[in-house]
């Protein structure tokens, strides 16, 4: 088939590489999101996908507006088969999607209809979700609602970030996306309607989401901080200045502080919560580098009445 690929940031490089490598299909060209400002020079950049279309020969479509006019016909003139997406960014009008033959077919980062939204695998972490796992389906003009072609599943480990996972998901997504499309030319394979239970919201979670709450049990707070990292990166105040937070540690076996409390002990920072204290990784204080949190609370002498948060 002719394809037509859209996505945006490098969770989508290992689909669109599977792609570009298929003896079955053709990526004729790639619809990315904007050029943007990145790096200390704040100087414009290509999207990951965009770099990578490039790198391989590959027509790049960047509109400010999916719905355009004129690139709604640079759209129709490249006559593609299908549209498969995976993170592309901005919603498609359904001019969009009526253009090729066999539709939009989206790579979603979920066990659909669970966690329907912008983020899947963050709301996987954060609400404690055993198994996840991603889904192809037929993109309708309901968010993530569209009839499923396909799923793999995937373990949630008890020290994932969301980072970590959505790195395996990518890899093992871009298989299913590469199967999906095979047998959509085939004609053997049939999308089939989301059960109407089950259905959970995954929103975008905010630089304020991402706000520790010293006073909640520590599994809200490990949580938390691993549903966060490294998006939009979890945080903390000390002595009325952000500190951003790696991964924590629940220290079952150590004794009861108040949270947000501080106990330090050569090299193991411990921190109070609602229930048991939970061990700091690692910490950016602002304008710092990251570090040890041993490395920090050396640096900054904690004493008996510095609290987090």
């Amino acid at each position: 088939m002719r394809l037509v690929f859209a996505g945006t940031p490098e969770t989508a490089l290992p689909s669109l590489r599977a792609l570009i490598d298929s003896p079955r299909h053709e990526v004729v060209a790639v619809l990315t999101r904007p050029d943007a400002r990145a790096g200390r020079g704040r100087s414009l950049q290509p999207s990951p996908v965009a770099a990578l279309a490039q790198e391989a020969g590959i027509e790049v479509l960047r509109p400010a507006k999916v719905s355009d006019p004129e690139f709604l016909a640079q759209l129709a003139a490249l006559e593609p088969d299908c549209c498969p997406v995976v993170a592309y960014g901005a919603l498609l009008p359904q001019a969009a999607l009526d253009i090729p033959r066999h539709g939009w077919i989206n790579l979603h980062f979920s066990l659909l209809p669970a966690w329907r939204g912008a983020a899947p695998v963050q709301h996987a972490v954060l609400h404690g979700d055993e198994i996840t796992g991603a889904a192809t389906f037929q993109i309708v003009k309901e968010l993530d609602a569209g009839p499923v072609y396909g799923v793999v599943t995937e373990e949630i480990k008890a020290t994932d970030t969301s980072g970590e996972l959505l790195a395996r998901l990518a890899i093992s997504g871009a298989g299913l996306l590469a199967a999906t499309l095979d047998g959509v030319e085939d004609g053997t394979l049939e999308a089939r309607p989301q059960p109407l239970e089950g259905v959970s919201v995954a929103p975008k979670l905010t630089v304020e989401d991402a706000q520790v709450d010293w006073s909640a049990p520590a599994m809200r707070v490990d949580r938390l901080v691993r549903a966060c990292t490294p998006n939009p990166g979890p945080w903390t105040t000390f002595r009325g200045q952000r500190v951003k937070l790696g991964p924590v540690r629940p220290a079952t076996s150590a004794r009861r502080l108040a949270p947000g409390e501080l106990e330090v002990e050569k090299n193991t920072v411990l921190v109070g919560t609602g229930t048991h204290p939970v061990e700091l990784g690692e910490v950016q204080p602002q304008g710092k580098r990251l570090m040890t949190a041993g490395e920090w609370a050396r640096g900054v002498r904690v004493t008996t009445e510095d609290r987090l948060g």
